[in-house]
């Protein structure tokens, strides 16, 4: 049985673990709210984006050389991109986790094609970097404040990537902010664009040629399903280490509870026991 100073040693460290879980919680609740704040303003207009590029293409169907582009072009996934977005740090539930087993679900479900990651975030480049996989880029610390300038190198690479005919297909992962207590894993095809089908068409009155406005929009369009994702999957990660941290404080206060019960049966026994030797010691003197 542990002595009194183990037990009050073992509290004491399970208080200052609580301690630095709720103070996380509180950092993340804190940059939640910017993220999810962020999130809600930009999908209006990456949804406005989406349609207008499916009325340019459909404006500009009747030009061959605007609809034959790389960035629209159907052709077999032999060569593969993958956009892997995790985090930089752990202590996020499941956040990771899940992402990693999506990315490695993706390539069992394509084992004869060749797949190359492009890896954002410190988790994924661990992990798959210690499996060999193939990372033709990665970029570390872009969650802390995602940045369109950063979204918009990364998916110029890509585009130009598919544009020489050096990769077939660009596909993108990562955990789309739903709430806080929800994420939901995306997995998209981000190249070639497949525009949206259906809904209202709006007929626009051009300045330029479509083709030309089409040939402007495409990499744009990439751009924003980056950036957009960039930005979900920060809201999200700030969401599932907020509430990992509220469950690890939770649990810290049960186990201090434990704890403190069994110490206290321990100290009383311990006094019972010293009575009994007091009195046993008295009754041999009679």
């Amino acid at each position: 049985m542990p002595s009194l100073i183990d037990i009050r040693r073992r509290i004491r460290s399970v208080k200052n673990t609580q301690q630095i879980t709720k103070a996380m919680k509180m950092v993340s609740a804190a940059k939640l709210r910017r993220a999810q704040d962020r999130v809600i303003a930009a999908r209006p207009y990456s949804a406005m984006l989406q349609k207008m590029l499916s009325n340019v293409i459909a404006a500009a169907a009747d030009d061959e050389t605007a609809t034959s582009s790389p960035l629209l072009e159907n052709r077999p996934e032999k060569r593969i991109q993958l956009l892997l977005l995790t985090s930089d740090r752990g202590l996020a539930g499941a956040f990771n986790s899940n992402l990693i087993k999506g990315a490695q679900h993706f390539i069992a479900d394509h084992p004869d094609t060749k797949i190359e990651f492009e890896v954002l975030g410190r988790k994924g480049r661990d992990f798959f970097r210690k499996r060999q996989a193939v990372i033709t880029g990665e970029y570390i610390g872009l969650f802390a404040k995602p940045a369109y300038v950063d979204a918009a190198g990364i998916a110029r690479k890509v585009v130009d990537r598919v544009q020489k005919g050096e990769i077939d297909a660009v596909y993108l992962i990562y955990n789309e902010f739903k709430s806080v207590m929800a994420q939901k894993l995306m997995m998209t095809r981000i190249l070639p664009v497949q525009p949206p089908e259906g809904g209202e068409r709006i007929d626009y009155i051009f300045e330029q040629p479509p083709a030309e406005l089409l040939a402007s929009m495409l990499p744009r369009y990439v751009e924003i399903q980056l950036f957009t994702a960039m930005m979900e999957s920060a809201a999200a990660e700030h969401a599932a280490r907020m509430t990992a941290m509220d469950s690890a404080s939770s649990n810290a206060a049960d186990v201090i509870d434990r704890l403190t019960l069994f110490m206290n049966r321990v100290r009383q026994a311990s006094i019972t026991r010293e009575i009994i030797e007091v009195v046993s010691g008295a009754s041999s003197l009679e």
